[in-house]
């Protein structure tokens, strides 16, 4: 069972800004070749760490707001946010290891 979560601009505020866990957030779109890719390596993640941090995605096609809010200007692009804030960005495909990374210093 996946733990990955579904993100929109209606639920963004409640979900993501006020959170008290950390919140990874996928910014992808279904016609991304790069995003699809990317798409099982954020389920993995979400499984890996469980309830410690949300995990989900926001399909920038359906909900156009947040990617602006964000500046999101290229998909995939994964925002790491704490208390409401990005506190960390990364752009393109990677590895869980390095979403994994991005999120080790939160758990200090």
């Amino acid at each position: 069972m996946s733990h990955t979560r579904q993100f929109t601009d209606a639920n963004f505020a409640t979900e993501v800004l006020q959170s008290a866990e950390p919140v990874v957030v996928d910014f992808w779109a279904p016609w991304c070749g790069p995003c699809r890719a990317v798409g099982p390596t954020i389920e993995k993640l979400a499984d890996t760490v469980g309830d410690a941090v949300k995990v989900g995605k926001l399909n920038v096609d359906d909900n156009r707001q947040a990617a602006v809010d964000y500046d999101v200007q290229a998909i995939p692009t994964v925002l790491i946010f704490r208390d409401g804030k990005v506190v960390n960005r990364l752009i393109g495909v990677n590895s869980e290891q390095e979403y994994l990374k991005a999120l080790e210093w939160m758990a200090a």
